[in-house]
């Protein structure tokens, strides 16, 4: 890539280490955490497997992260994990990564976010709700509703993006102050929870026989729980980590923007271990206080929040349930609105670093080019744009938990074809400068592959995921028609 003249819009590295700590963990602290311990907890059923659930997820994402960074210190290009890809696999791997980002990966986040952001509006505000429908018809056999959930959602995405178009140092100050604001309340939440809000009953329930694993009936479904065991239990795990790993994920968008960041070799790699590392801590403790001041068991009719338990969490907002039972209904507010902030703070870094790998792609002639133009403010913000339109488009779904199965299935199976790609450069281009070595290679990234295929595999078969995992890998498929045109028609205009 020719330099640019000093006239000329270019990237600018004003993205430091504390910088890039707050964008890994604010990307990863969104509203999963607060929710997604709900639909765990009914697919293992007790407090022992929901916790193995987070451990496994945290061994599995700092598996990942501490081999990725490999590929980030030997490529610290904008566009990240598109462009490792294309140097371990060729442009045709890339493109249908990117094609897989732009269509389902970094949109689908996005909108699963943006979601969760304007459902916990609803607790200072219940006009937003997802039975408030604004508008709605039949096209077809299709019935097609509009809530305010989904259009306080879309409002989210083009207000982020917007800000995002004045420029990287606005991207980076709204992260800065939003990320260290989750990690404090997040810290206040399990002190709050640990001094004030034990519950010796909940404790005994939960911990008394904390390994008999059951399927319990999401909310309005019919049906007595179920015991699980052996290779139906496997398979629970590997559902109710869905929720997990969305929860974890992110952590590798700092990537995408590697030409903002100062000193990129080591700071990549140590903003994504330092802020992987704290997310997974945090993580396991705030499940701790879960079960410390919440009985894992309950019923969606109960009428307070411990005999909903976690389980049956109105509207699965655990963390809300568990304020409230700390500190009242007022606990349930302050909560809500750090989970607005949260969730806020989390697709302002998503936004800012995923329209980067749709300008390398475009960069490199596979992908629209208007995309491969920075604007005045020196940030790619016709792509910003691109997303924001595909992000508000899926919002329409309105479906928190199917943005998850679509988003997880994809977001794993090219972490493991990434972290492949370790492998393959160590033989193709053992000369190299790696400025960081993966830790405990081969042995580390060869178990997150391991881990990560058998998640996949879990997703393909399992009744409850296969058909979005399968709609997933259709995208995917899609992408070849398309790589062959573009390849075509845009390509001599890689810069």
């Amino acid at each position: 890539m020719t330099e640019p003249q000093p006239d000329q819009p270019h990237f600018k590295r004003a993205i430091n280490l504390f910088d890039a700590i707050m964008l890994v963990t604010g990307s990863m602290i969104g509203s999963g955490i607060f929710i997604v311990s709900a639909d765990i907890s009914r697919q293992v059923g007790s407090a022992g497997w929901l916790l193995v659930v987070w451990l496994l997820t945290g061994f599995i994402t700092m598996a990942g992260a501490i081999s990725y960074g490999e590929l980030a210190s030997m490529f610290p290009k904008v566009g990240g994990q598109y462009v490792y890809l294309r140097e371990a696999f060729g442009r045709l791997t890339a493109f249908l990564y990117g094609w897989t980002l732009f269509l389902v990966i970094q949109t689908g986040v996005i909108a699963a976010v943006a979601v969760a952001f304007a459902k916990f509006t609803g607790v200072l505000q219940p006009w937003f709700s997802v039975k408030n429908i604004l508008f709605e018809t039949n096209i077809g056999s299709w019935h097609f509703t509009f809530s305010s959930v989904q259009l306080l959602a879309i409002l989210l995405i083009v207000g982020i993006t917007a800000l995002n178009a004045q420029g990287v140092r606005t991207g980076k100050l709204i992260q800065n102050v939003l990320g260290s604001t989750k990690l404090v309340a997040l810290a206040l939440l399990i002190l709050f929870g640990l001094a004030l809000g034990l519950n010796h009953e909940a404790i005994q329930a939960n911990f008394a026989d904390m390994w008999a694993a059951m399927r319990y009936p999401a909310p309005g479904v019919s049906a007595a729980p179920l015991p699980i065991g052996g290779g139906a239990l496997l398979i629970a795990i590997g559902m109710a980590m869905t929720g997990s790993l969305f929860s974890s994920d992110s952590w590798n968008n700092i990537g995408f923007a590697g030409e903002e960041i100062q000193n990129p070799e080591r700071t990549l790699v140590r903003s994504m271990a330092i802020g992987t590392a704290i997310v997974t801590g945090l993580y396991i403790l705030i499940n701790v206080v879960y079960l410390l001041v919440l009985p894992l068991h309950g019923s969606p009719e109960a009428a307070t929040v411990a005999g909903r338990g976690i389980q049956y969490a109105t509207d699965d907002r655990v963390a809300t349930a568990v304020a409230e039972s700390v500190l009242g209904q007022s606990g349930a507010y302050v909560m809500a609105v750090l989970i607005m902030l949260s969730t806020f703070g989390a697709n302002n870094g998503i936004i800012l670093s995923g329209a980067r790998a749709y300008f390398a792609m475009a960069k490199d002639g596979l992908f629209f080019p208007s995309l491969a133009r920075l604007n005045r403010a020196n940030v790619p913000g016709r792509a910003l744009w691109a997303q924001c339109f595909w992000a508000c488009v899926l919002c329409l779904s309105g479906k928190y938990g199917d943005l998850l199965n679509y988003v997880m299935f994809a977001v794993i199976l090219f972490y493991v074809v990434t972290i492949i790609g370790i492998f393959v450069l160590r033989r193709t281009r053992p000369e190299a400068p790696r400025p960081y070595r993966a830790w405990g290679y081969p042995l580390v990234p060869g178990l997150y592959i391991l881990l990560a295929t058998t998640f996949c595999i879990i997703l393909l078969i399992a009744p409850d995921t296969a058909e979005f995992s399968q709609r997933g890998l259709l995208l995917m498929a899609l992408g070849l028609p398309v790589y062959f045109l573009f390849g075509r028609r845009f390509g001599r205009t890689a810069g």
